[in-house]
């Protein structure tokens, strides 16, 4: 593929946009050495004309984000179910991922609680393939006519621009209870799901029903899922604050961090196989609503393949931010169905993308250019036109050209083979004859869209008990957020018919009436679903970080030893000390992080060196600190005591241990369950410091 990559710095002389070597680029073309600056000065207009532009307008949603280049390797198990090469097996896609956060502004936090976008561009061989998705299964809304009254209710408040990348308002709480539509997405955002560890332990998902079309024409209805490999994982949202505040990069740094290391992050892409009958439901769960998902024990997620992101790009702007995703980017095998919001997402993105770009040739910048496909068009002119066409024709059918050179299509009668039909090409694009029939109607689709409550329900009864604990804090501090009583109260009430345990504790922290759930609401029982936790499994502990805590004092060969044990388990050790430099001098043991700068959000685990007489007193505080967010903490020797001393009590979570092999040993059994959950439950959040 041909790209404009670094052409424009590689020169060994300043040039000009048109080729012109440039003199001098530090003063104005003036009138006298003390006049006025002359218009006709090229240089300075060309160069202060491409300043002023430097900023497009940043999206509407999904401002924020970060992305990297990868490879998709299909294992062939959708090859029955669909004809779209690159899920045949053995095919490799190169990709572009964008991972973005919805509410905030280009300049806000990695971390704050919000939906996290999940959008994958695959170059297939048969054209560019977008999969633009979250990182939950449901959405806010049932019909895209409301997108822009969930957004201007979630986003800053308008006569104050308050608060930046946060649901905790009142806009935003009226609209969503108002619409109790929109109660399955928000107990996904107020729960773990809310807040990731980070971008490689978050799930994605297509959160629509697409249409696959396998070889002999047949459909089948899927559902889209991405499962990274490392497992899903949240951070509690106290470390959430400290990190907006500490380091509000956090997340893209652990992405480029995790790929410049060698360790690239991989997801497994998922199908849940449905199939497509006329009435377009499963189970009794209509697969046109946007606001429901299907639970995985009644329709398990089979593995299609597998995605490496294994290289950072070379240009923020060039590549993340100027990525165009759009759901209608098609290829041959995959088609839509008629859910009402992903219709309404095939023209709304496809919209924002022309005017974000400058026009409808932004397929042709290099990050959005088909790669492994011929991209052969009628298309002209338009602003950033960056093909020069050759010749007189820009029609079709056409007369013109030796019938020979004639791309075939359907009514070139001239072409080589004008007696072929669509269906004897193999690899076009056509959407599947549905059925259409029924008058204009602007009504609800059909009964099973009115019922907002059953899945919430299923949802909150399905997590553990110290993520249900979670959540009942976020809605806590984001109604707390509230100003108006009534918004604050018309919540609890439709928290009473999800939960009524869930309502009584989120009233009796905000000091309001305990509600009664809503009797002319009917709420079918499901049975939980086990998937939707994210406690109770065992997970990798690969690129986990690791703080020893060390110093001057401490026998540097035990450290060594515990660094290495930290290595060999494939997490990151980062050594903390009083001072930076070399520890006891030696250059194999350079500090990584010093006293004044450590914090307990920078470690999965703490471990404290033997002989800790000369640690400053602030690392007990950040040892506590780790204690109450549920992570491993603990150490060798003295170093034991040390911690023993630092936190409230010494449960199952804190290792103590003669040696630093054993300390990591145990340390890697307890973290590949993420953290110690039951002492969370034994320390709610609100009583940490």
């Amino acid at each position: 593929m041909e790209t404009n990559r670094g052409q424009f710095q590689s020169g060994e002389h300043l040039t000009n946009d048109h080729g012109a070597r440039i003199p001098d680029t530090d003063h104005t073309l003036k009138a006298g050495r003390r006049g006025p600056a002359l218009i006709q000065d090229q240089h300075f207009r060309e160069k202060i004309t491409h300043f002023d532009h430097e900023r497009i307008p940043e999206r509407a949603v999904h401002a924020r984000g970060v992305g990297a280049h990868g490879t998709f390797r299909s294992n062939g198990a959708a090859a029955g179910i669909t004809s779209a090469g690159f899920l045949q097996a053995g095919a490799e896609t190169p990709v572009f991922t964008r991972f973005s956060t919805v509410l905030g502004s280009r300049g806000s936090a990695d971390t704050p609680r919000d939906t996290r976008g999940f959008a994958v561009k695959f170059y297939t061989e048969q054209g560019n393939y977008d999969l633009v998705g979250n990182n939950i299964p449901v959405f806010f809304i049932q019909d895209a006519i409301k997108f822009p009254d969930v957004v201007h209710a979630a986003k800053p408040e308008p006569d104050t621009e308050i608060p930046q990348a946060q649901s905790a308002h009142d806009t935003f709480w009226d609209f969503v209870s108002t619409h109790t539509e929109a109660q399955h997405h928000t107990i996904w955002n107020m729960s773990d799901r809310g807040i990731p560890q980070s971008l490689r332990t978050m799930e994605g998902f297509g959160v629509h029903t697409f249409r696959l079309i396998n070889a002999e024409g047949e459909t089948t209805l899927v559902k889209f899922h991405w499962k990274p490999r490392a497992g899903v994982h949240s951070t509690l949202w106290p470390e959430a604050q400290k990190i907006m505040g500490a380091d509000p990069d956090y997340q893209r740094k652990d992405l480029y961090t995790a790929i410049d290391s060698g360790t690239p992050p991989e997801w497994d892409l998922g199908v849940q196989v449905f199939p497509d009958t006329d009435s377009e439901m499963f189970e009794g769960i209509d697969l046109l609503d946007p606001t429901k998902l299907v639970p995985e024990e009644l329709a398990p997620v089979q593995v299609i393949g597998t995605m490496t992101l294994d290289r950072n790009v070379d240009n923020f702007f060039a590549e993340t931010e100027q990525v165009a995703f759009c759901p209608s980017h098609l290829v041959p095998g995959i088609d839509h169905t008629n859910d009402p919001l992903l219709q309404g997402r095939l023209f709304s993105y496809l919209d924002t993308q022309i005017s974000r770009l400058g026009g409808p040739n932004f397929t042709q910048l290099p990050i959005n250019r088909a790669q492994q496909s011929e991209v052969n068009t009628h298309h002209r002119d338009g602003m950033h036109q960056m093909t020069v066409h050759e010749g007189k024709v820009a029609y079709a059918p056409q007369g013109l050209v030796d019938p020979a050179e004639v791309p075939w299509h359907p009514g070139q009668k001239n072409s080589p083979g004008a007696d072929k039909s669509v269906d004897d090409v193999p690899g076009v694009l056509i959407e599947v004859p549905v059925a259409v029939d029924g008058g204009k109607e602007r009504e609800n689709p059909g009964t099973s869209f009115d019922d907002h409550f059953t899945q919430t329900r299923m949802f909150y009864r399905s997590l553990t008990a110290v993520e249900q604990a979670h959540v009942a804090d976020a809605y806590s501090f984001e109604l707390g957020m509230c100003t108006k009583p009534h918004v604050v109260d018309r919540q609890l009430g439709h928290l009473a018919t999800i939960d009524s345990g869930l309502a009584a504790t989120v009233a009796g922290n905000l000091g309001r009436p305990v509600p009664e759930a809503d009797s002319s609401v009917t709420v079918e029982e499901m049975d939980p679903s086990p998937a939707l936790a994210q406690v109770g499994g065992t997970w990798p502990v690969d690129n986990r970080v690791v703080g020893l805590f060390v110093c001057g004092e401490c026998d540097l060969d035990a450290v060594t030893a515990a660094k290495k044990a930290v290595e060999d388990a494939g997490m990151v050790p980062q050594l903390v000390a009083p001072a930076g430099g070399p520890l006891g001098g030696r250059e194999d043991l350079m500090v990584d992080v010093t006293a004044i700068n450590a914090a307990s959000i920078m470690f999965d685990a703490i471990l404290v060196a033997d002989h800790p007489e000369d640690l400053p007193r602030n690392l007990a505080a950040v040892v506590g600190e780790a204690w109450h967010h549920g992570k491993a903490v603990g150490g060798w020797g003295d170093g034991a005591g040390f911690v023993a001393h630092a936190v409230p009590s010494v449960d199952a979570g804190v290792v103590q241990a003669d040696a630093p092999d054993q300390a990591v040993s145990t340390v890697v059994e307890l973290l590949s369950k993420h953290r110690v959950w039951d002492r969370l439950l034994q320390a709610p959040e609100k009583d940490l410091p």
